[in-house]
């Protein structure tokens, strides 16, 4: 298995002058290095970072892991820096988002899960937050920011199986520009395929999208 972490934004909504990423948490590790490490805890050695925003802060500060950049990382969205990142691989592959604060536990679950796999938490949601529903056998049925009568939310940690990555390619290909990695899953769930929604609302699990997420995971994360 190879891990991909997508960290090529800009990360406006946060206003700060550095990759998001990059953002020192309490006890001093920042969000990427956190992610190395737990990657590498659950036994992935070969991780792929996708730049793009002052990519060399980034490679410069984490030198130990292989780069692939996304040049119109500006005007694309996180479906293209995905397919950058996995264009080149043929093994199981687990993504995250760049700016996830996780427990160790939901990297586990998605790594030891049979099949595609995609972390949730039942919760209600607000505009911003990736959402989504299931089957009742507890697959996704959608994913994206407008999900109707969502279950709860998408944490951006994901996996999908070797078997199935040649097509996943082919369904990022299909996204536009402006298209979130989440409408290359929903297009591969048109075409038959299957990801599994594992609830880890037992772990703490954070996407830092605004300020105020940042000041939950500094009070999380300081315990």
């Amino acid at each position: 298995m190879k891990a991909v972490i997508l960290a090529a934004g800009v990360g406006s909504r946060l206003g700060r002058p550095f990759p998001k990423t990059l953002s020192r948490l309490p006890g001093g590790e920042t969000i990427l290095g956190r992610q190395i490490r737990l990657l590498r805890k659950n036994g992935i050695d070969e991780i792929i970072v996708v730049v793009g925003f002052k990519m060399n802060l980034i490679m410069e500060s984490y030198p130990e892991v292989y780069y692939k950049y996304n040049p119109v990382y500006y005007i694309t969205n996180t479906s293209k820096s995905l397919l950058n990142g996995i264009k080149d691989c043929n093994d199981d592959i687990i993504w995250l988002n760049g700016d996830v604060v996780c427990d160790e536990g939901v990297i586990e679950r998605i790594i030891s899960s049979e099949g595609n796999a995609i972390a949730v938490t039942p919760a209600q949601c607000g505009e911003e937050e990736v959402k989504y529903t299931t089957d009742p056998e507890g697959y996704i049925t959608a994913i994206s920011k407008t999900v109707k009568n969502a279950e709860g939310e998408a944490l951006g940690i994901n996996k999908v199986v070797a078997e199935e990555l040649a097509e996943f390619k082919e369904c990022l290909q299909q996204c536009d520009d402006n298209d979130y990695f989440e409408k290359g899953i929903e297009f591969m769930i048109e075409r038959g395929k299957k990801f599994k929604a594992i609830d880890v609302s037992e772990y703490r699990c954070i996407e830092v999208d605004f300020k105020e997420d940042w000041d939950q995971v500094v009070s999380l994360f300081s315990k």
